[in-house]
């Protein structure tokens, strides 16, 4: 049964610095409310940021079973980790995540300095599982590029009360727009929020023109093509560690 959050989402692209929210970012809840059931099995997930000059949007997480994936690599991406990676964009991925019953709960937390969650910043949120539902995934847009994003796909959940596991992931290149590294093609928080100002107002909206058509895949990293600085936003894999205990 998918419930409310704990912790509510920013829903529509993230288009604005860190201190300012944009007109489009609302504190909504990320799904409708399941009613739960006694027994439940608990779970808090949490995310650090293990770079040093990467920001990321709110994680999105799901507690689900094996009949559904967020995504794969070596494959096209879904439209909902194109909007991730992309623009920040959280609302296809709650769409599809609602509407499935395959999907036991799920949520995105924000950060400490919402939304984005910064470099050496945690964040946290706590689901519950279904019986059945034994996986968690989770997907984050690395903000300062064209379509990069972090996640884990189809990791076990601890069994035993007070169990944790540790999963280290790597960065990812949804295969979905040019790796230009142009202020103008990237989500406005980019600019200035890592020490590298512009004046350049950034885009939170898909270009056509820079459609690329391919698959999931190992992100190169920043090469310094044009405004991303290597030594400023680039990274080493992995970028973040994901830790899942069972609460309840």
């Amino acid at each position: 049964m998918k419930r409310i959050a704990t912790v509510l989402v920013a829903l529509g692209t993230v288009a604005a610095c860190a201190d300012e929210m944009p007109t489009n970012v609302t504190d909504a809840p990320l799904a409708e409310a399941r009613t739960g059931k006694a027994g439940l099995a608990e779970y808090e997930i949490v995310v650090e940021n293990l770079t040093s000059g990467q920001p990321f949007t709110p994680p999105a997480v799901a507690i689900h079973r094996p009949a559904i994936s967020l995504y794969e690599v070596g494959e096209p991406a879904s439209e909902a980790i194109k909007e991730i990676a992309e623009n920040g964009n959280l609302d296809p991925a709650v769409a599809v995540l609602d509407a499935s019953d395959q999907v036991s709960d799920f949520g995105a937390a924000f950060g400490p300095t919402a939304p984005p969650l910064l470099p050496g910043e945690t964040t946290s949120i706590t689901l519950r599982s279904e019986r059945g539902a034994k996986l968690v995934s989770m997907a984050a847009m690395l903000i300062c590029t064209n379509d990069g994003f972090t996640g884990i796909d189809d990791v076990r959940l601890p069994d035993d009360m007070g169990e944790s596991i540790t999963v280290y992931a790597n960065a990812y290149d949804a295969g979905t727009e040019v790796n230009t590294e142009d202020f103008a093609d990237i989500v406005p928080p980019c600019q200035g929020l890592v020490g590298v100002g512009s004046a350049d107002p950034g885009t939170g909206m898909s270009n056509p023109a820079l459609a690329e058509g391919g698959v999931i895949t190992s992100h190169p990293g920043v090469v310094g093509g044009d405004d991303l600085v290597p030594g400023i936003h680039g990274w080493t894999d992995p970028v973040a560690m994901v830790t899942v205990t069972r609460v309840n």
